[in-house]
């Protein structure tokens, strides 16, 4: 683990290694000339924990600083940890235990991102990479690992690394050309679909993939590039289309975007450096671009700096300048908000084809049950379309009881078609914004049978039927338990209590009539246990599923009501509440302000929530790339239902907000947005000449103001 000034974040990370369930292992701490109080942390760290020790170096970079840990370690296997970084408690040892039944070269896992104001949330590339657990594969058979671009979340055999002789270069973006290179040097990798590293994307945009239009940073990029297309040039032919996709998609991407935003002296640089990678890539991915890209091809050949630097600046206007032609035609839908009214499913939404939002259409859209068309009455309303304009795009579906009564227990999917003149377009209703699209509601539709929306094929929005489902029916919180109430789908019935995460279950006894149960959980047991899974939010998530005599199992479903049940002791707090899909969790943190209520009330915006100790609330806003921030303090007050933030609106100016909570000690956390809050957002507020929207992003509560 190289560290070079990062004060602010070492400990957490070396506090998350030593967690490590996987206990054998030395840590070798490369300090590359670190001028801050980075080395006196870990070395303070190092005389607690044997495992730890220093290496000091001048300063470098971190591919040399990896070089050296290389060679410093003893290890039968090798990683690497980014210093601001943080790594799940049973990540090793998941790795490790994979690399010991296969044999293979090396083996990676999942990632997630993660800082202060958006919570913890996917790292989209590596969510394209491990979708699955595959053992003993290989990029020739799962080639959407030439995705995989970091090298921190694997743990590599010391003889393949030895072996194949690898050396970081002395450059930003050293991961890549190493990491692609071993995929196609191993015999086999393993790969885990859970998460084992979190990356940390800090406010300051201070990292080094965060400091992407930097100028020493995109020639470091464009060099990487390079070193890693050289690798792929005799590679199998999907490999390396696959690269030279990825390196159009992103990095040329990018490069490209800075035309927007480096000083007018560095203009002609940066021309010739995006040429230098564009003359790289396979003219077949560049004629299949999209054809704003294109232009930006022609401007960048023509070197027509004015060009380059209008499309990266306002790439829609640039977009009017386009000939259109059936290919941009191009069905977009959204989901809005998803509710029930009178029994009925309601979902709101936008559907439109992109450059004839202005022209006059026709829209029908249906609910397709086993194979069979239903047609579902449509209201059409003005909303935003993707222009940023009010045009005849929105739309409200209402799915009756009765139709809803048909729909098997497979996804039911909404199908759309739209007709403009003569264009006609077609696909599943998709693009569920955050908020209830992402956090459903579900309902009974009769004393059996309830109904369940969520994500179907391909991420389309698609309901579900389950008929008498196990089911949680109640909750009675003690002192010292909580007890759960609830009726299984089946006889003699069983339920377990399971960590998804790192693994592991037990069983709950309990006390069965026919097929209602009773069960109490232990809340102090589940407190003491302080080994998260999440090393960023200290949270561990636990799942409910029961089994019957024969084999049955069906993950136990939420039906308790539209509140979480919690308990805050010692400073720990643990919440019964529903997951995403509408089953049951059980969350295990430091206790972290969770929000359950937002109304607007005259001119104020009024957010409540469990009364879990002293701290005071404020909307912040970050300043452009920088930790800096402006906080707009609101009122606090405390009754027995539990604290209340109260802001007037005014104070609010156009931004992308956070609300926060700050401790006496100074701490401060963003308010978690609990899940059945979630489920009702967002909420809209017209407030004088702005439009006000509250809605969770990454399970923190956000409010835009536009």
């Amino acid at each position: 683990m190289p560290f070079y000034n990062v004060g602010a974040y070492i400990g957490d990370c070396l506090d998350s290694i030593a967690r490590q369930t996987f206990a054998d292992f030395e840590a070798i701490l490369v300090d590359d000339g670190s001028p801050d109080e980075s080395a006196v942390i870990a070395k303070e760290f190092c005389e607690r924990d044997p495992r730890f020790r220093v290496v000091q170096q001048e300063n470098a970079g971190l591919g040399p600083a990896r070089n050296t840990g290389v060679e410093h370690a003893t290890g039968e296997y090798i990683t690497f940890v980014d210093s601001d970084d943080l790594v799940t408690r049973h990540g090793f040892g998941l790795l490790i235990r994979s690399l010991d039944r296969t044999g293979s070269d090396f083996a990676g896992g999942n990632a997630r991102r993660f800082n202060n104001s958006y919570g913890v949330r996917p790292s989209w590339l590596h969510g394209q990479a491990f979708t699955a657990d595959r053992q003993a594969t290989h990029i020739s058979e799962t080639p959407q690992l030439v995705l995989d671009r970091m090298v921190w979340n694997k743990v590599y055999r010391r003889s393949f690394w030895d072996e194949n002789s690898y050396r970081f270069p002395a450059i930003r973006y050293e991961d890549y050309p190493i990491t692609l290179k071993a995929h196609l040097d191993a015999v086999t990798v393993d790969t885990i679909a859970a998460p084992v590293y979190f990356w940390r994307e800090r406010e300051s945009g201070d990292s080094i993939t965060q400091q992407k239009f930097q100028f020493a940073n995109m020639r470091d990029r464009v060099f990487s590039a390079g070193l890693v297309l050289d690798e792929v040039e005799h590679a199998l032919p999907v490999i390396r289309h696959r690269v030279h996709a990825h390196f159009r998609q992103i990095d040329l991407h990018a490069i490209l975007s800075a035309f927007g935003t480096v000083p007018a002296e560095e203009e002609q640089h940066l021309v010739e450096l995006s040429t230098e990678l564009l003359d790289r890539l396979d003219p077949a991915v560049l004629r299949t671009s999209p054809r704003l890209a294109q232009l930006q091809f022609e401007a960048l050949r023509a070197r027509d700096i004015e060009l380059l630097r209008m499309v990266a600046l306002d790439p829609a206007t640039a977009q009017e300048h386009l000939q259109i032609d059936k290919t941009d035609l191009t069905l977009a839908t959204s989901v809005r908000e998803v509710t029930w009214i009178d029994g009925e499913l309601v979902v709101k939404g936008t559907a439109e084809i992109r450059h004839l939002q202005s022209k006059p259409s026709t829209l029908r859209i249906d609910l397709v049950v086993g194979g069979r068309h239903h047609r579902l009455p449509v209201r059409r309303y003005a909303a935003t379309d993707l222009r940023g304009e009010d045009s005849l795009v929105g739309f409200e579906v209402r799915v009756s009881r009765e139709l809803l009564a048909k729909c098997p227990a497979g996804p039911s999917q909404f199908d759309v078609r739209m007709r403009v003149g003569g264009v006609r377009r077609r696909d599943l209703l998709r693009g569920q914004k955050a908020g209830s699209p992402g956090w459903p509601p579900g309902a009974w539709i009769d004393g059996t049978s309830w109904i369940q929306p969520g994500p179907g094929k391909e991420g389309a929005l698609a309901v579900r039927r389950l008929s008498d489902p196990c089911r949680l029916t109640s909750v009675e919180q003690t002192p010292d338990a909580l007890v759960l109430h609830g009726r299984s789908a089946f006889d003699e019935p069983s339920l377990f209590v399971s960590r998804p995460l790192s693994g592991g279950e037990e069983e709950l006894p309990l006390e069965v009539s026919g097929r209602d149960f009773t069960a109490r959980l232990p809340i102090r047991p589940i407190l003491e246990e302080i080994n998260p899974d999440d090393p960023f939010s200290q949270r561990t998530t636990r799942a409910f599923r029961m089994r019957g005599p024969e084999g049955r199992e069906q993950v136990l479903l939420w039906t308790a009501g539209d509140r979480l049940v919690s308990h805050a002791e010692g400073g720990r707090a643990v919440m019964l509440t529903r997951s995403t899909g509408g089953y049951v969790n059980l969350h295990e943190s430091p206790v972290r302000m969770t929000a359950t209520a937002a109304v607007a009330a005259g001119n104020m915006l009024v957010v409540r929530g469990p009364d879990w100790g002293a701290a005071e609330f404020g909307w912040r806003r970050y300043l452009p790339d920088s930790d800096d921030h402006v906080d707009v303090a609101c009122r606090r007050t405390v009754s027995d239902d539990g604290w209340a933030a109260v802001v007037e609106m005014a104070e609010l100016g156009p931004a992308d907000w956070i609300l926060f909570a700050t401790a006496p000690d100074g701490t401060a956390h963003a308010v978690q947005c609990e899940p059945f809050l979630s489920s009702r957002l967002p909420l809209v507020i017209s407030h004088g000449e702005y439009t006000l929207t509250v809605r969770p992003l990454a399970g923190t509560l956000h409010l835009e103001v536009e």
